[in-house]
Order: C-alpha cells, then structure tokens, then sequence
C-alpha cells in the first residue's frame, strides 16, 4: 500500500465516530459473566447456555464465573470495579436494588454504579417440603405456624433474596413467625432439606426435579397466576396472603461503557434468548421470558430501588444488614 492510499485510509477512520471505532473492535477477547448463584443450580444452567450461545453471535467466548454470596450481590460489586469496557458483566438478581435499603452502609448503589444491558428472565418461586412432611397444604403449614412460633425453619438463597423476602411477607400477612436459615444458592438449599436439616424450602425451581421425582412437595408458588408445569399448586395470593414475585434478572456491567459496546452485548444476548435450545430451557424450569432493552431495563431499575425501599420498610428489615 502506498504513501496516499495510507494516508486517505488514516484520514477516513478519523472522521468515523469514536464509538464505532470501538463497537468494529468489540469484542476481540473472552467476556465473563459473573453469577450470582452457585454451579448446579437453574440460574447457573441458564447462563451457561446462553453463555455458549452468545459466544457464536459474537465470536468470542463467554464465560461464566460463579460469585456466590452476600444475597446475590457478590457478582455485582465484582463487576462495578472492573473496568467498563464490556468485558465483564454481571447478572443482576432482584436482591441488588434492595440489599442496599437493608445495609447499615451500603456497599453500592445500583442506579449510578452500573449500566444496564439487557434483562432476560425471571423466576417461578414456590415453598417446597419434604414428601413426608406433615404438612399437605398452606393451611397445615400456617395452623402448625401459629401452634409453634418460630418452631418451624425455612431455608432460602440468602438474606435478603426474593425468597427470603417473600416468605416474610408471607409471614407477616399469615400472623406466623418463622426462623430463616440462609444459604448461598439452590444447590445447597436442596441439598439441605433433601438430607433433612431444615423443614421447607424457598427458592426459584431448584426444587422442581425433587417434587416431580416425588422427594419434595411443593405446597404454593409465588407468581401471579399457577404454573404450567404445576397447574394443582396454587399460588399465594389465590390462597389469600397477596404476595406476588416473579423476581426478572439480566445483566450489566459498571457504570460508563461505550453505548456501542452496550448495544453490541444487548444484541447478541437478545438473539441468544430467541434461540430455541434457550426457551425450551426456561420452560423446563418453568421460567418466563422478561426480556427489556437497555433503556427499559435501566428504567425498570429505577422504579423497582424505589419501590423496594418501601418493601424494606414496610417489613422492618431497613439496616438490618
């Protein structure tokens, strides 16, 4: 090539946008993931496939590194101080804009330490106890609740997650006290209440192969309507007690990336999500599709710090933690 063609080429790049520049050359190494759950469990399966997905689309790998912890919120802080150049990402459980409200000093503030990318699913949540407990509904658990407050235990994936957060609004509308024991992922809750350490069980569908294999007994879900897969269970709300989650999650990464890097990412995972490998995952975990854009997402981020704040308090847990 010689002198001018070098030249008009040099000069040609300089009049393209700055973000383009860097979108053309993203990604030219591996992206992590960091999750906030540990391996074995439905969150860590869902990232994973979707994590192989995404890297054909974008032609670099995607990996998942488990960060367990501090009520889903390990994963994010370990993203927020990472550079923000679109090679580390986090999922983003429900837990992030309301563990903040619970700590006596919060370790992040999820509106300006992050940037929002895409939002993916979410979860079905349900109480599930052993198959030869003595309890065969909400009501048998809730009467025996109120004969032996504090008595009975509840596991759940840490302080401060929508299963733990659920149960205790379910709590506080049934009159009952109950003790929460907390552990760091689904893995080890099943693991638990399978060996008979704890009495019940709340959390996202780990404990689906359990109840279909006749090991558990799932006594309620906490979604707006009943489950496909379990159509027999009923929700907590039809039962009377107005407790409603559905928990949505996706990712981001720290605060000031490229807006082309972000579009990039979006995209690929989008496309990734469409896949059918992926929806016939969700369903065998009986997870919804909760796909928002970047925009929406950081709106839904907004909303949803705030109106946990008021869940905080409303339950007595604000600086608890």
């Amino acid at each position: 090539m010689d002198r001018r063609t070098l030249l008009a080429a040099a000069g040609a790049a300089a009049v393209l946008p700055h973000g383009l520049v860097r979108a053309q050359a993203f990604p030219s190494r591996p992206i992590s993931i960091y999750v906030a759950f540990p391996a074995g469990g439905p969150t860590d399966q869902f990232f994973r496939a979707i994590a192989e997905s995404a890297s054909k689309i974008l032609g670099q790998s995607v990996i998942v590194e488990n960060k367990p912890g501090g009520g889903g919120t390990l994963a994010p802080i370990a993203a927020k101080n990472a550079k923000p150049d679109g090679y580390v990402v986090s999922q983003m459980p429900l837990g992030v804009f309301r563990i903040p409200h619970m700590q006596k000093s919060p370790q992040f503030d999820p509106i300006k330490d992050f940037t929002y990318i895409i939002n993916l699913t979410g979860y079905t949540f349900g109480l599930a106890v052993p198959a030869n407990a003595p309890w065969k509904s909400i009501k048998d658990f809730v009467e025996d609740a109120r004969r032996n407050p504090g008595k009975i235990d509840y596991g759940s994936t840490g302080t401060g997650t929508t299963p733990h957060i659920v149960m205790e609004e379910f709590a506080q509308r049934a009159g009952i006290k109950l003790t929460h024991v907390p552990y760091k992922g689904s893995a080890d809750l099943m693991a638990s209440i399978l060996g008979g350490h704890i009495q019940s069980a709340s959390d996202s569908t780990g404990w689906a192969p359990h109840v279909d294999a006749g090991k558990l007994r799932l006594l309620a879900t906490f979604g707006p309507k009943r489950t496909k897969r379990w159509p027999d269970v009923p929700t907590l709300t039809e039962l009377g007690y107005d407790t409603v989650s559905e928990s949505p999650f996706g990712l981001a990464g720290p605060a000031g990336m490229d807006p082309a890097v972000v579009r990039t990412l979006h995209d690929a995972f989008r496309k990734a999500l469409e896949e059918p490998k992926i929806t016939a995952l969700l369903d065998r975990f009986d997870q919804p599709t909760v796909y928002m854009s970047a925009e929406d997402y950081t709106k839904f981020a907004r909303q949803t710090f705030e109106a946990e704040r008021t869940t905080v308090e409303r339950l007595g847990l604000k600086g608890t933690m």
